[in-house]
């Protein structure tokens, strides 16, 4: 996976409905509503989330909402970021993360924030673009960008702490455990398999333990569905 390069952006602290004090007013809200980790809301404060977004939607990027970003696609609203991230780090310092759907970068470079190295993957080539260039704007340098299936076997040699896939799926995406390390979790949006319960989407985290495989399943959500192939 390559590198990213440096780049140059101004104006990151923005006016009005842009500003620092109004991504401060977003995290102060994600701390009401029960994120408790503090190193990824310190991340969630640093990331100026509106120049992941079309200027049109400025107004409300530090809402709790999700956001189009074009080709179907959307950028998670900030509690789901936040909470994914959360339930990545579970308290514990993460050399490396493997990313599933880069989208427009945001959660990315949350994840940059709280991880030495991050290694993400995005399917559609117009999003692989854009991402790189919001994150160079940012100059973050400790990311690793590919144009590839993040539903396969990736065939690279990694080794992460934890796997954050931002799309719905309807089974374990099992070639990818491979690369987690042990201890390392794995977080995702997973269909229920129940008569009941199809259709319907929660946070589920996949633990590789001592004893094996364990998965628990936290909050409902709504993602796009995680597909196969390249666009």
């Amino acid at each position: 996976m390559g590198a990213l390069g440096a780049g140059n952006r101004g104006g990151m602290s923005g006016i009005g409905m842009t500003s620092d004090r109004t991504r401060a007013r977003m995290v102060e809200r994600l701390r009401a509503e029960g994120i408790r980790d503090e190193v990824v809301l310190s991340a969630m404060t640093a990331i100026p989330r509106h120049i992941f977004v079309d200027e049109a939607l400025a107004i409300r990027v530090y809402d709790d909402v999700p956001l189009p970003i074009g080709h179907g696609q959307t950028i998670s609203q900030p509690w789901v970021v936040a909470r994914m991230s959360e339930l990545a780090r579970n308290g514990r310092t993460l050399d490396s993360v493997l990313e599933i759907g880069t989208g427009c970068g945001y959660q990315t470079a949350v994840l940059a924030k709280v991880a030495a190295t991050v290694y993400t993957v995005e399917r559609i080539g117009a999003l692989v673009n854009k991402a790189r260039r919001h994150l160079q704007s940012l100059k973050i340098r400790n990311v690793h960008l590919a144009h590839g299936d993040g539903s396969a076997d990736l065939g690279e040699a990694l080794a992460v702490d934890a796997i954050i896939v931002t799309a719905g799926a309807t089974h374990v995406p099992t070639p990818l455990l491979k690369y987690l390390k042990p201890g390392g979790r794995m977080v995702l949006p997973l269909s229920g398999s129940d008569e009941g319960e199809r259709g319907t989407q929660r946070l589920t985290v996949i633990e590789l333990g001592p004893a094996g495989v364990r998965e628990q399943t936290f909050d409902a959500v709504r993602f796009v569905p995680l597909l196969p192939g390249l666009a």
